[in-house]
């Protein structure tokens, strides 16, 4: 039923009235201008298809009514089952989050393992992350879909921190922090609740099996470029395996038994990758067919041996049309398969890439809150003084420079010549330092400090000059966002200009634990630099970790933080120092 709050103002009216009408008798409402409730004891839906249920199938919830149709005609032709579909409509009153809630809630030894959810809106960030986490620490698996995440119409940002957060950011970082799998579209939600079946595997080594090679080497590509790996088999073992299979075969990896491939050979393949290759973490088998034969005994090995093994098979059978019959036999067996290698190697590797969510509990850096508290309580909205923002730094334990903002020449002079050579000068005020010529490294006598002061005091919008004693190390970056609905989003990646280059920047909502911010430095692109590469000195890990959860214990203490940008802090082995900070106070909302 339509004609709600989704359409005008009477509708919004009248959708008041039932959802006070139902609360005034405690009771649930889902919807309106939605499909309805299905699950193992009720089909309330009003639409087609109805799935076949199981109380291990999926439990899927969905703020579409027409995609979550979409979606389960994607899901059903590979064999997937559902225990219950939620179609929430408007949320009126009970939403995805409430439905999530209900399930954690609830979940006992017989609950679904599988959750699926198309998400529109995320109105209660901090309850989907507390039940979708404490869901998949209780064994679950959680894959989504969260539309509407395009750059169009974000809000112009006046600091890197800024630029490069947005809200579709937040979601990417909650559905991180939570251990959600984010899937783009109805084909990748469908794959990854079928993957979600099988067995997860140990590690990334996978075997492709296949009796083609066209497809083999299409997911090879998928796998190797999501980060999995396709070891090279050889010795003894594979050689013996080579003897019981037709002669142009090849066991090197993938294992290619060509198009005249028989049952019995698959199955020495199997049992080979099973027990003789330690190498292998699980096995990928390719299997359609021309359509000139019947192919049930493929089909019937494969669903024994995907029982037998303790290493993960995927079926990925192409042949849709070909062998339509003995597919329908295979998924009425209780089985589930991937009719797209490509697909399935993506969504695999998306799996492997998700890190476990956040303990419900964990220990956070101690901080100086009533120093925090007394600078931020009188301040007004804008960007800190930098004494002001020095104060929080060290409220905070965030390590810095020993930096001092000088209005004169004389204060300059005597700075550099207590601090001693070389010195860096920057400009306060420009937002953008570099870009206006408004940084100078290097300076290495009074004569210098005298002609770049009064050059860099004739920069527009300058009113101050930030001195202090050069460092030495690689350049690193923390930033904070706050982002409505979501709190602040916690930024970390290269520095300096890099961090406008490159952008590898990672993110994640505080509060994050120790361990996360050493994920957040690990998984990105440039963790070489910050270990160290070509003789140069590495970034000293455990202190830039260190530093991250103290940002973030930071602005869980001063919510009223906009944007801050540590930009950059200079890291190696021996400490990681900030060498430019800047902090955006907002206050009630403004």
């Amino acid at each position: 039923s339509a004609g709600f709050s989704e359409e005008s103002h009477a509708g919004a009216e009248l959708e008041k009235k039932i959802v006070d009408a139902i609360n005034a008798v405690g009771g649930s409402l889902i919807g309106p201008n939605c499909i309805g409730v299905l699950n193992t004891h009720y089909s309330g839906a009003f639409t087609t298809p109805i799935p076949v249920f199981d109380r291990q199938g999926v439990d899927f919830i969905s703020g579409s009514g027409a995609t979550a149709v979409f979606i389960m005609e994607s899901a059903i032709p590979r064999g997937l089952k559902f225990n219950s579909v939620y179609s929430v409509g408007n949320s009126a009153q009970t939403g995805v989050e409430e439905i999530l809630e209900y399930l954690d809630e609830t979940f006992d030894a017989n609950s679904s393992r599988i959750k699926l959810l198309y998400v529109e809106t995320i109105n209660k960030p901090a309850k989907l992350l507390k039940h979708a986490s404490s869901l998949i620490r209780k064994g679950c698996r959680i894959a989504a879909i969260k539309s509407g995440g395009s750059e169009a119409g974000s809000r112009a940002a006046s600091s890197h921190t800024g630029a490069l957060a947005s809200s579709d950011l937040a979601v990417e970082s909650l559905f991180r922090k939570a251990g959600i799998v984010r899937c783009n579209g109805r084909e990748e939600l469908a794959t990854m609740a079928a993957l979600f079946t099988l067995p997860k595997p140990a590690g990334k080594r996978i075997a492709i099996v296949t009796h083609a090679g066209g497809p083999a080497v299409m997911l090879t590509d998928a796998l190797s470029n999501g980060g999995l790996e396709i070891p090279h088999i050889e010795g003894p073992k594979a050689q013996e395996l080579l003897t019981k299979l037709f002669a142009g075969s090849s066991v090197a990896n993938p294992i290619d038994f060509l198009a005249t491939g028989t049952a019995e050979q698959l199955g020495h393949i199997i049992d080979a990758c099973e027990k003789d290759f330690d190498n292998v973490d699980a096995m990928a088998v390719i299997f359609g067919s021309p359509g000139l034969f019947p192919v049930y005994d493929v089909y019937d090995l494969l669903h024994d041996k995907m029982r037998q093994c303790s290493k993960p098979i995927y079926p990925i059978l192409p042949s849709i049309i070909n062998v339509k019959n003995e597919i329908d036999h295979f998924i009425a067996r209780g089985n589930v398969f991937f009719p797209d290698e490509v697909n399935f190697g993506s969504a695999l590797s998306k799996i492997l890439q998700t890190p476990d969510p956040e303990p419900a509990s964990f220990d956070v850096p101690a901080i100086d809150v009533k120093a925090i508290r007394a600078v931020v309580d009188k301040a007004e909205n804008g960007y800190l003084s930098p004494e002001d923002t020095n104060v929080l730094m060290d409220a905070a334990g965030i390590d810095r420079s020993n930096a001092r903002v000088v209005y004169t020449l004389d204060e300059a002079l005597a700075f550099a010549q207590a601090e001693g050579f070389p010195q860096v000068m920057k400009v306060v005020g420009p937002v953008h330092k570099s870009d206006v010529g408004g940084v100078v490294l290097n300076v290495m006598n009074p004569d210098t400090v005298a002609r770049e002061f009064e050059r860099l005091m004739k920069i527009k919008d300058t009113y101050a000059v930030q001195m202090n004693l050069m460092l030495f190390g690689a350049e690193v970056f923390i930033g904070a966002k706050r982002e409505d609905k979501f709190g602040h989003m916690i930024l970390a990646g290269l520095g300096g200009i890099f961090i406008e280059i490159l952008k590898d920047v990672n993110t994640t909502l505080a509060p994050l634990s120790k361990a996360q911010a050493y994920e957040m430095i690990r998984s990105l692109k440039s963790y070489g630099i910050i270990k160290g590469a070509r003789g140069k000195e590495g970034v000293n890990e455990d202190i830039l970790a260190d530093q991250i959860t103290r940002v973030s214990a930071l602005v869980m203490a001063a919510p009223e933080i906009f944007e801050m940008d540590i930009n950059p802090l200079l890291g190696n082995p021996r400490y990681v120092k900030a060498v430019d900070a800047r902090i955006r106070i907002e206050k009630d909302g403004n």
